[in-house]
């Protein structure tokens, strides 16, 4: 019986490590799913605004003047999806309109359209590697 709760344990002790290896793959290409959803949806004059959006993975710092929340590095176990740079400044006077422009809204749409399916690929991977784990 000794035998068998020390091979539980070691089985037990294994899980999170794996998890936490196979979150951030996970993280990065459901991240990748909802920034191209979002790029999809939004307005097209030039194409800057487009070409803003940015997924940043774990560790990693965001654009400077990026919507939502300006600069700041991503912590461990997440991913930041924004839109703009120092060149696009104006994100959030397209989604939330200004006196004189209607709202455009294309952010928060595409991460509501996109948030199930993301959580939903995040959770199959850490599930598999909790499977693996006890193998």
């Amino acid at each position: 019986m000794g035998r068998g709760l020390a091979s539980f344990q070691a089985r037990m002790r294994a899980v999170p490590k794996a998890a936490r290896a196979a979150v951030k793959p996970a993280l990065l290409s459901a991240g990748h799913d909802v920034g191209d959803t979002i790029e999809t949806l939004a307005p097209e004059d030039t194409g800057d605004l487009k070409g803003s959006v940015a997924v940043t993975g774990p560790g990693e710092t965001t654009p400077p003047y990026s919507q939502p929340g300006g600069s700041m590095t991503v912590p461990e176990h997440m991913v930041a999806v924004t839109v703009g740079n120092s060149d696009v400044r104006y994100p959030h006077l397209v989604e939330y309109g200004t006196a004189d422009a209607p709202a455009q809204p294309f952010f928060w749409p595409g991460f509501r359209l996109s948030r199930k399916k993301a959580q939903a690929k995040i959770k199959r991977a850490i599930g598999k590697a909790i499977r693996e784990a006890r193998s």
